[in-house]
């Protein structure tokens, strides 16, 4: 069993040996206090893969004795000064709720000790006027081993400053202010694993590196598509703990990150090689299609409780809502078994080496040296003139499951005209970020529409389920009869959109 929380935090070199030479800090914004909470002797064991893959994507994971919290902690980067923190008790081995979470870094490789790290914490408390603690602040004294090849041992002083739970950012801005005043200065590595690695000399083990730095003079085509690919694996992996603990959005950006890699590796084919990269295109797909089932039933699930709960209760007949919630229980559990179980799977960490290989020897071809301008700009043209006949095509067809089909692959070359556009936006600049702007509202419009047209299959599906469980299905009527309202809405609304994105001057605008 795991718990988690997050944390905010900033570490300082201290300019004095002790405590006692730190600044006092009442009065500053609203620290009326400073109290004084104990010692602790913390004993730490950070596990890791040979080649160090934790520390490269800024992830920690230790074993900790002493002090409050003693147990196996979990660290993952979030923004800027905020880590989340995964615990579970105190065992001899990995949790495997942990491993779980660590899978797409580590990728099956095994879990070791890598470094050992011994502090002598002085705990200050920073206590508004109430009594109530804002922050903790805590004077290290560190020893670290390195239990690698060739490492030696370390020791450093370092100070570190963690909000309480509530507690605005702001007060850390505060603290550090008079820190500066002092000579404190902010700490140069991110974490005490960091640092203990660096400062023991200990090797790493065959650590796989991006080569596609040294393959791309800077300012190429093929800098800027690799460097938006690199991006776009590295979020991939920081995102799969939250689709497998199904957070909030946690699926849908991975999903979306899917969508992202797909697309660039498709528009940008005379960058890179087709005959490497559709394989990768199509297990890609095949990820987004195991996710899409959770996101697919999320959206449903907001949409038509929405709706429900708009309708005049006049209109509500029957077990409407227990229907509804029996409905999306039964879906929901089968979504998140798709996402565990491609999550889990030897296909999705074979995907993942395939990425990383990707990165570290590119299939270049010609396009990659070309001028950047005309080869980005190239790529998202060729988008837009298939968004184009597309939507040509389905403005042409009559109402009816022909033009609900042709308007969702619309919908889909407007994505990728967005992300093509994203990709070229550090060399076309803002005429490329309007186009992608412009393509975003036909994106929208569509999506609203596709949902729509599965909504209506849906309370379909629900009336005959109602009906035949001795249920009026006069609500589930009701609530089709709007959403087709919609959908037409939706497709009269399309020519008026699709004027403002085939505006010759925003194709004129990009290099031909």
């Amino acid at each position: 069993m795991t718990e988690s929380k997050r944390e905010t935090e900033r570490k300082y070199e201290p300019s004095s040996p002790g405590v006692d030479g730190l600044p006092d800090l009442s009065g500053a914004g609203p620290v009326a206090s400073v109290t004084a909470a104990g010692v602790e002797e913390l004993d730490a064991v950070y596990h890791d893969t040979a080649d160090l893959r934790l520390a490269g994507s800024s992830a920690t994971l230790r074993r900790r004795t002493g002090g409050p919290d003693a147990g196996w902690h979990l660290k993952l980067p979030l923004t800027g000064d905020t880590r989340e923190e995964m615990r579970a008790p105190l065992s001899d081995d990995v949790p495997q709720a942990l491993r779980e979470l660590l899978l797409s870094r580590t990728r099956g490789a095994r879990l070791r000790p890598v470094v050992r790290i011994r502090s002598t914490r002085t705990v200050r408390h920073l206590r508004d006027a109430e009594g109530a603690v804002l922050a903790e602040l805590s004077f290290d004294e560190v020893r670290a081993d390195s239990l690698l090849p060739g490492g030696g041992r370390a020791e450093w002083r370092e100070v570190e400053v963690e909000l309480a739970d509530g507690v605005r950012a702001g007060l850390l801005d505060t603290v550090e202010k008079r820190f500066r005043k002092k000579g404190i200065t902010r700490a140069d590595s991110p974490s005490k694993f960091v640092r203990a690695l660096r400062d023991t000399g200990a090797a790493a083990e065959g650590a796989p590196k991006s080569a596609h730095a040294a393959s791309t003079a800077p300012g190429s085509p093929g800098r800027y598509v690799l460097g938006y690919l690199e991006q776009q694996v590295a979020t991939l992996v920081a995102l799969d703990p939250a689709a497998r603990r199904d957070l909030p959005d946690g699926v849908h950006r991975m999903r979306v990150t899917c969508r992202r890699l797909r697309s660039c590796l498709r528009s940008y084919r005379s960058v890179l090689d087709r005959r490497v990269t559709d394989p990768v295109r199509a297990e890609l797909k095949w990820l987004a299609g195991e996710l899409g089932v959770a996101r697919d039933q999320e959206v449903l699930r907001e949409r038509l409780g929405a709706e429900l709960a708009g309708l005049p209760g006049d209109l509500v007949l029957g077990p409407a809502a227990a229907r509804l919630r029996v409905w999306d229980v039964s879906r929901s559990e089968e979504s998140r078994a798709h996402v565990r179980e491609a999550l889990a799977s030897d296909r999705y960490l074979r995907l993942l080496d395939a990425l990383d290989g990707l990165l570290r020897q590119p299939p270049l071809r010609a396009g990659a040296a070309g001028k950047p301008a005309r080869t980005m700009a190239g790529a998202v043209l060729k988008e837009y003139d298939r968004l184009a006949g597309h939507v040509e095509h389905a403005l042409g067809l009559p109402p009816g499951p022909s033009r609900d089909a042709a308007l969702h692959q619309a919908r889909k070359e407007a994505k990728k005209v967005r992300y093509a556009a994203e990709v070229a936006r550090p060399v076309l600049g803002k005429p490329v970020k309007r186009l992608g702007k412009r393509a975003k509202a036909v994106q929208q419009l569509l999506g609203d529409h596709q949902d729509s047209v599965v909504a209506q299959e849906t309370l379909r599906e629900l009336a005959v389920t109602a009906h035949a469980a001795g249920e009026t299905s006069f609500t589930w009527g009701v609530l089709l009869g709007q959403e087709r309202a919609g959908a037409r809405a939706r497709e009269e609304e399309l020519p008026s959109v699709w004027r403002t994105v085939s505006d010759p001057a925003l194709r004129s605008a990009l290099p031909q």
